[in-house]
């Protein structure tokens, strides 16, 4: 009795199947060579800060006073950062009124040498602590000093307290916050922004990803947008050129 192939059998010898495993077969080592080829970087290495913001002289944020610098000790969230590069400092504009909505805020900066992903946005994290979003937008300022001109995307939103009626809100409940990123020596104002920053970085070595954001929660009465964005806009066109040229990696030269 003569031997009779199955039918699955039948199908894996069938010449289109044959020629499918060769294609796929030849891809896969062409695609290794060219990664070995063109040096694809799937894992980068750390890009360290110039020098630790732990040396940010406070002089250099004059007219701002830095009222005070807050660390955070509980070993959990730091963890939930991903970084110990960051600062996160009051700062008191003494340059407005002392009742003004703006004249106390938070500065917080956060470095990754070495990201692996996009890190927590303000989105996540005040929503995670009882917060809801109430207003997400995107603005470009347009910054002009002798030291630094520099169109820069930035994300201006509203946190309110979860529960809260819009009109309780309405009443004080509330504080704005902007934010944005440098990721591989260029600026976004969203995770897909940096993402796609990471992304285009496939032939890179290194990588690197810092947030900036700010904060106005320090006063009883909330700046309105007006207030807000002139008050951020004042802000970063003093401490950006200071990490541009003394903490931030040369990203052109790198």
């Amino acid at each position: 009795m003569g031997f009779r192939m199955s039918n699955t059998i039948k199908v894996y010898l069938q010449p289109a199947f044959l020629i499918c495993v060769l294609v796929l077969v030849v891809a896969n080592s062409g695609m290794s060579v060219a990664i070995r080829h063109f040096d694809v970087y799937l894992k980068k290495e750390p890009m360290p800060l110039k020098k630790s913001f732990e040396l940010l002289d406070e002089k250099t944020l004059e007219p701002y006073r830095v009222v005070s610098k807050l660390k955070i000790k509980n070993k959990d969230v730091l963890a939930a950062l991903g970084t110990e590069d960051y600062i996160q400092w009051i700062l008191d504009d003494t340059t407005v009124a002392e009742n003004s909505p703006v004249r106390k805020f938070l500065l917080f900066i956060t470095y990754y040498e070495l990201p692996d992903r996009v890190p927590h946005v303000p989105e996540e994290c005040y929503t995670g602590g009882g917060y809801q979003k109430m207003t997400s937008e995107a603005v470009t300022f347009v910054l002009n000093t002798p030291v630094f001109k520099e169109e820069i995307p930035v994300r201006y939103m509203i946190f309110g307290k979860a529960g809260h009626t819009f009109r309780q809100l309405l009443a004080g409940t509330k504080f704005p916050v902007v934010y944005l990123f440098k990721v591989n020596g260029l600026y976004g104002n969203s995770r897909e922004d940096a993402r796609i920053a990471l992304n285009k970085n496939i032939f890179g070595k290194y990588s690197y990803f810092s947030k900036i954001e700010l904060v106005f929660n320090q006063k009883a009465v909330s700046p309105d947008k007006e207030e807000t964005l002139e008050a951020g806009k004042k802000i970063l066109s003093l401490i950006l050129p200071v990490l541009e040229s003394e903490y931030w990696p040369d990203w052109d030269s790198r």
